[in-house]
Parts: structure tokens; sequence; C-alpha cells
């Protein structure tokens, strides 16, 4: 499979799982229209917060009224663009007085493709990874996960819930070491790819490998439910992890803001380990 052909799935499966989780959010906004993306949830990280072009093309002005909508709405929000294929909208970026987020693309999507066989990477001793549906396993998982991204709990609360574990595409995983949860994932699946969503570590269990070991437990169940290709979007910390895994990158996207939106966010640190 071509690299362009990956980088359609990695990013079919990110507008999806984005649609899914920021739904949750009370007073989310999504909308799909005319080729464009709109996952609007109020939170005030812009990666919570975007305008995305979904396919081959998207029209001009659905792009436009996705960011009026959001400016309107007061939301610290990103125009997620591909680089290279989505560069005709960079005139348009320009119109609606938006300005890159940083010198570089600002985030990879990377992809795994043949998958490996599963048990690749086996969980470190003492370490169980468990799929949890239920009240008490979701919990552990918002609460980790909070912790993990050094984040409010508010905010993982706000996205993730018992209703996300309920769909059928979606899977909530806890690591658990003695028995305490330290770390957590996320699977989402749309046709052929798994998505690898929510890899977090809390900070006195890492360099442990427990990263590393979630993100392959994802891989592993998503090629058991008949996947054969797994994709994720890298932080700066968990980009080396995945590319000694066999992951590689395949697309990159270059965020454009509100010029006053620039300045730093609240703490939000991707824990990957």
């Amino acid at each position: 499979m071509d690299s362009q052909m990956l980088a359609r799935l990695e990013h079919e499966n990110m507008v999806e799982t984005f649609v899914v989780v920021g739904g949750q959010a009370p007073g989310a906004l999504v909308r799909r229209a005319d080729g464009v993306a709109l996952i609007a949830t109020g939170l005030p990280l812009r990666v919570f917060n975007q305008v995305i072009v979904e396919g081959d093309s998207g029209a001009p002005e659905a792009i436009a009224a996705a960011v009026f909508t959001t400016r309107a709405r007061g939301d610290r929000f990103v125009v997620n663009l591909r680089a290279g294929t989505d560069d005709r909208y960079l005139p348009l970026m320009a119109e609606l007085d938006l300005v890159p987020l940083s010198a570089d693309p600002w985030m990879p999507g990377m992809a795994y493709h043949p998958l490996p066989a599963p048990g690749t990477l086996a969980p470190a001793p003492g370490h169980e990874i468990r799929r949890v549906t239920d009240g008490p396993g979701v919990r552990d998982h918002i609460l980790t996960a909070a912790a993990g991204f050094e984040m409010p709990v508010e905010w993982v609360e706000a996205i993730m819930s018992e209703a996300v574990a309920a769909r059928p595409e979606a899977t909530v995983y806890v690591g658990y070491t003695d028995g305490e949860p330290v770390s957590t994932g996320l699977g989402i699946r749309t046709g052929r790819t798994i998505g690898i969503y929510n890899i977090a570590t809390l900070e006195a269990a890492r360099r442990r490998g427990y990263g590393a070991a979630m993100t392959m437990r994802i891989v592993d169940d998503g090629a058991a439910d008949g996947c054969d290709v797994a994709i994720l979007q890298a932080s700066d910390m968990g980009r080396p992890i995945y590319e000694r895994l066999g992951f590689r990158t395949v697309v990159e996207y270059v965020g454009y803001v509100d010029r006053a939106s620039l300045e730093p966010e609240p703490n939000a640190a991707p824990a990957a380990g």
C-alpha cells in the first residue's frame, strides 16, 4: 500500500475520531458539509476545536463558514491543513486573517502497514492492560489520562464517557501495575484502519515501556478485528517511540489560527512512555 493511500486512511480515521469524541462534550457543535468538518467542543485547547478538509476537496465557502462559526463561539480553534494536499487553501487562510501556528508542521500523521504478528511486544511483568466498558473502568481511564496529559479532569470527562466505550467502533483501555491504573489508550476502527489515541502514562510510571505496550495492544486487537492498517497522530515525546515500533509519517498537518490565540495554551502535555 502506498503512502498516499495510508495518508488517506489516517486522515479519515482522525476526522471520524474527532467527530465521535468531540461530539460528547456538552455544548459541542459538530458539522460536516461540503467536504469540511467542524468539530467545536468549547474546551480551551485548539486540538479539540478544529476545521478540517475531509476528502480531496472542500468548498472554500464551507471552510470560511466554519471559521466564522467557531470564532463566534469564542473557541480557541485551528484550521488543520495537510501539507501539500491542502496547499490550495493557503490564500484563503490569508483572506481569513489566519496565521501559521508554527514554522513547521505541528502534527505528524503516522501509519503502520502491514501490521505485525500479534504479541510482537509483550506487556511488562506485573503490568496488565484491560479493555474497560463499565463506569469504574472508564473512570480509571479518565483520571489516569488527565494526570498523564497534565490536564484538568473536567476536560477529559467532557470527551470520554461510557457512551464512547459502548460504541461498536471504539475500545477503551487502562493499563494497571500492581492493580493501580497507570496508563491509558483508546482504539477507534474505521473500515480496515485502527486508530490509536489517548496514549498517556503517569509520570511516575514512565520509561517502563507502558506506552509502547498499550500501543501494540491496540494494534493487536485491531488486527484481530480485521484491520490491516494502524494510524496515530504523534506528539514530540511519542514520535520516537512510534518510529521504533514501526510507524512512519505519511502526512503532516499545518495549523492556521487567529493571531490572538498564538499565546501558550493551558498546560496539557502529552505523555507517552
